[in-house]
């Protein structure tokens, strides 16, 4: 019963949501769109030409403004475990990206080039258990990671939402040894009562 009253709430806010309205009016796939628009505003991460690549991209939102603000010249790959409709100039993947086959796959086709920026949306899908999600969580902000820091250029910057909770405080240890500068971004989009907030890696430190 409480479960079916949660879902009722849920429903109701995201059907009045002002940033779901404002994306049914904008064209965008998911009310991200804004999370991302609102950082990039503010620190400059997409630019014409840019190499970006978007982790957990479905619905693919993130996918619309990359493509957007880089331009005819830019490049977006992007992969996510869900299927995704395709965005006119992204080559996507789907499949797991816990799994090296996968992996692999998606870095053969960067073909060598390195990346200007690496942006993880990812989340793990919920088990109801709060330790188990998070530690999972804190696991995919860890794989991905390690595939910023082996493919950005130098100057590039590393978007990844995490949750705060068990693990947070020694993930973003592990971002401030990989990164020149490491800072913490709440945009207005992001609920108030959700958990989510996105460290900004900028300046990969040269291994």
């Amino acid at each position: 019963m409480k479960k079916n009253k949660t879902s009722r709430a849920w429903v109701h806010d995201h059907l009045n949501d002002p940033y779901v309205q404002r994306a049914q009016a904008d064209g965008y796939r998911a009310r991200a769109a804004y999370k991302l628009t609102e950082i990039d505003e503010r620190d400059h991460l997409l630019r014409p030409g840019a190499v970006v690549v978007d982790l957990g991209a479905a619905p693919g939102s993130w996918c619309q403004i990359a493509v957007k603000r880089c331009g005819p010249k830019g490049r977006v790959l992007a992969l996510d475990l869900l299927p995704m409709e395709a965005v006119a100039g992204v080559d996507f993947l789907l499949g797991d990206f816990t799994e090296d086959a996968v992996l692999e796959e998606f870095e053969r086709r960067l073909d060598g080039a390195r990346v200007d920026v690496v942006l993880s949306d990812m989340a793990p899908n919920l088990s109801g258990v709060a330790t188990v999600d998070q530690a999972r969580s804190i696991h995919l902000c860890e794989l991905a990671l390690d595939f910023a820091v082996r493919h950005l250029k130098p100057g590039g910057q590393f978007l990844v939402k995490v949750f705060q909770g068990e693990g947070f405080m020694a993930f973003r240890q592990q971002m401030e040894s990989a990164f020149a500068s490491v800072q913490v971004r709440k945009p207005k989009a992001s609920r108030d009562r959700s958990a989510e907030v996105y460290l900004l890696g900028k300046g990969p430190r040269q291994t």
